[in-house]
């Protein structure tokens, strides 16, 4: 596949005997990086009556830029572009919000200011074309409240039928957001392709996977009986099949994205994680599972676990050079984006917790070279300690998220703010793991008081959702996944 075009020019020029104009919002010969956003937005209403040089003849603002800033026109960045993650960091600058995308300056389609709280109200079917795959982070944070409901280190009479409540309300949520994405598709002819190709809304689509991935769990948690031999089968084949699903996944949207996207490192997101995500949470899956699984398929299944496991954590150490790359010379995302953060915590959490899970779901006769070197309790030994070291990246990651969102809070909400459930529900489920591990009943409490910030945080972002669905604040034109502002 060839990669996409790349951006024009950013200065003007002649191609045979045809001019070739200036397009809105590339970055041309002209005192851009000097001006106001307001007389930006002049600037480019009045481009297309530009007039260019007579070929030979200089363009001269263009050539009085600096070398570096020359840099950045050749490649096809905007100052915005550039800037806009360190104009934020220095003091959370308010507006800052919107930086390039059809809404760069907070306006919407026909002109219409997104920011007005008197904008227009839109019916349900142009709603509907801002449905987007992200919705699906609410059914992953669903899910996995009901598995750290179980988990519990601390239980008390009826916690368990509140997580069955919670498991049974994911699956309804699950059905209503696949039924609303297929009416978004039927609606708007050609959205699924979109939706998939698009530079931001498409690395959303893997939420859809992670979804299962809960739904997998917590079904082997609250609905398979121990000697149901039926269920136990029927588990271990979704098992595979979502690894067969999710290893074409991240193969196939990362050869996608590297053969037809060209991203900076300056708009590095933690969502360029999550095509890796779900293949990853095979390891997590396998780590519930196989203990209740014969010893003839447990051990198939953890070492796939094991393998899947290490693929997603180990491309998500890539990924973190690039995030530390974009914040240490770029600076953290503008204010609406930091929630984002958060899923940076995930990866080596889901990690720990998977590595203890399988350890502890190898039969204890398990000794591959029956000669007592590396069986079932020295694996189980390495399994902490290993878990304890991605642990302590995990609460490195968290503390920069919480400083972060702290430092400049959110003004609008985006369902980018349930990264600060989900990837935290793994940070807490292996606090429990650990401290379970090590007996340390000191741990169990403070997972027990982390588990309950996480419930609060989860009600506060459920609550903002629903409020943001009906002033439309989302599913609105530039306020939703599918238009690029960061």
């Amino acid at each position: 596949m060839d990669k996409a075009p790349a951006q024009a020019p950013a200065y003007g020029g002649y191609q045979g005997n045809y001019q070739v104009p200036y397009t809105t919002g590339e970055a041309g010969p002209s005192n851009s990086y000097s001006e106001t956003s307001s007389q930006h937005h002049q600037h480019q209403s009045s481009m297309s009556s530009y007039q260019l040089p007579h070929p030979g003849q200089h363009a001269d603002p263009y050539y009085a830029t600096p070398v570096d800033e020359k840099r950045r026109l050749s490649m096809g960045m905007t100052e915005t572009q550039v800037n806009s993650a360190a104009s934020s960091i220095k003091g959370g600058k308010e507006g800052h919000d919107i930086e390039k995308g059809a809404a760069a300056h907070g306006h919407g389609h026909d002109g219409i200011d997104i920011f007005d709280p008197n904008r227009p109200k839109l019916g349900l079917k142009q709603r509907m074309h801002h449905f987007t795959w992200a919705w699906f982070t609410t059914s992953m944070s669903t899910g996995g409240l009901s598995l750290l409901i179980f988990a519990q280190p601390h239980q008390f009479p009826g916690l368990r039928q509140i997580g069955l409540f919670v498991y049974i309300l994911n699956i309804i949520i699950f059905t209503l957001l696949c039924a609303g994405m297929v009416t978004r598709f039927l609606l708007h002819r050609g959205d699924f392709a979109k939706s998939l190709s698009h530079e931001r809304e498409g690395f959303f689509f893997p939420t859809f996977f992670l979804s299962i991935a809960t739904l997998i769990t917590s079904t082997q948690r609250y609905a398979i009986p121990e000697n149901d031999t039926a269920l136990i089968w029927a588990i271990q084949t979704a098992f595979w099949l979502y690894v067969i699903v999710t290893l074409m996944l991240a193969v196939g949207q990362y050869s996608f994205v590297f053969a037809k996207h060209n991203l900076g490192v300056q708009t590095m997101m933690p969502t360029w994680i999550l095509p890796i995500f779900p293949i990853m949470l095979s390891g997590t899956i396998a780590s519930v599972i196989a203990e209740t699984q014969p010893e003839v398929s447990a051990v198939p299944i953890i070492v796939a676990g094991l393998t899947c496991q290490g693929l997603g954590i180990s491309v998500a150490f890539m990924m973190y050079a690039h995030m530390v790359g974009r914040l240490m010379s770029a600076g953290l995302p503008n204010r609406e984006h930091r929630p984002g953060l958060f899923m940076c915590v995930g990866p080596p959490a889901f990690t720990a917790l998977a590595l203890i899970g399988m350890a502890n779901g190898l039969p204890d006769k398990f000794d591959p070279s029956f000669d007592g070197i590396i069986d079932a309790p020295i694996i189980r030994t390495m399994a902490v300690m290993a878990a304890v070291f991605l642990w302590a990246l995990a609460v490195w990651w968290f503390f920069i998220g919480v400083i972060a969102v702290i430092a400049s809070p959110p003004k609008y909400f985006h369902l980018g703010w349930w990264a600060m459930v989900f990837p935290n529900t793994g940070f807490v489920l292996a606090t429990i793991t650990i401290s379970n591990e090590l007996k340390n009943e000191a741990v169990r409490w403070f997972a027990t008081g982390l588990s309950i910030c996480l419930l609060l945080m989860f009600l506060f972002v459920a609550y903002n959702l629903v409020r943001a669905v009906i002033v439309q604040d989302i599913m609105y034109p530039g306020r939703d996944e599918d238009v690029n502002d960061h």
